[in-house]
């Protein structure tokens, strides 16, 4: 007998659902989020089980990870493009979980790819560093907006991040507004270290990566753009064909023609 799994993750507990070939529950659980538990809870029918949909989530990595590990067959849903019917009048984790495992035995389950664990850390880090990005551009225009506001004067961004503590006392005399800009300054620097911190760690990993080098060889594509589309795109096997990979890097326009 064939079985289908459907989990529903949450940051404090995780409903899981199994279902037959005829849609029949077989078994049902809401647990905390402890591995050895759910585990335990699965092991009766490991043999059968086909696979499970695991929802995509922000914290799901050692769910997924765990789950490979034990030997099943893991299928990681994409969220966004999973629907129920607009009619219902209400739905739960159990209805969300038994979904889930409805369009895996269906074969319409919408997936996304699961990234290796043995490179995600550098990926993530890579992601981290773009936070630390905005955020500094965040002070960056503060710090522009705060002098238009109160002096008239317009400031580049090279010459905002050249700002030192001198010279915003010296071009304004309330001390408010000259702290205020000062506060910026000294969060922008320090997210200015650690980016490069961080830079310097991923081209350190980056250079024994083939697929890195070459992509260094495209016009206009520098350091950070070339870790950027080789940590993202991972292998680029995993798209059959050119117009995958162009959907997937969101360069293909969507039409909806009806009637010509």
């Amino acid at each position: 007998m064939k079985l289908y799994g459907g989990m529903d993750l949450h940051s404090t507990n995780v409903v899981t659902q199994l279902i037959d070939e005829g849609d029949k529950v077989l078994y049902r659980k809401k647990q905390s989020c402890d591995w050895d538990q759910i585990l335990k809870g699965l092991e009766p029918f490991k043999d059968n089980i086909e696979g499970i949909a695991v929802e995509s989530t922000y914290n799901g990595y050692w769910l997924v990870d765990g789950l490979m590990a034990a030997g099943y067959r893991v299928h990681l849903v994409n969220t966004t493009a999973v629907k129920q019917y607009e009619g219902l009048k209400s739905t739960d984790d159990d209805s969300d979980a038994f979904w889930l495992a409805h369009l895996f035995r269906l074969g319409i389950l919408p997936t996304g790819h699961i990234y290796p664990k043995e490179s995600r850390a550098v990926r993530d880090l890579l992601r981290k560093r773009g936070q630390l990005v905005r955020q500094r551009t965040a002070h960056i225009l503060s710090i522009e907006n705060l002098y238009a506001r109160n002096s008239g004067d317009r400031l580049s961004c090279n010459a905002i991040k050249c700002l030192t503590e001198e010279q915003i006392q010296q071009q304004f005399a309330d001390p408010n507004v000259a702290l205020a800009i000062d506060s910026h300054r000294i969060l922008m620097n320090a997210l200015d270290q650690q980016i490069q911190v961080l830079e310097q760690a991923l081209l350190k990993q980056a250079k024994l990566n083939p697929r890195y080098r070459k992509r260094l060889t495209i016009d206009g594509v520098g350091e950070v753009l070339a870790l950027t589309i080789t940590l993202e795109t991972g292998d680029i096997g995993r798209f059959a064909h050119v117009g995958n990979f162009t959907s997937y890097c969101r360069c293909v326009g969507s039409e909806k023609p009806s009637n010509g």
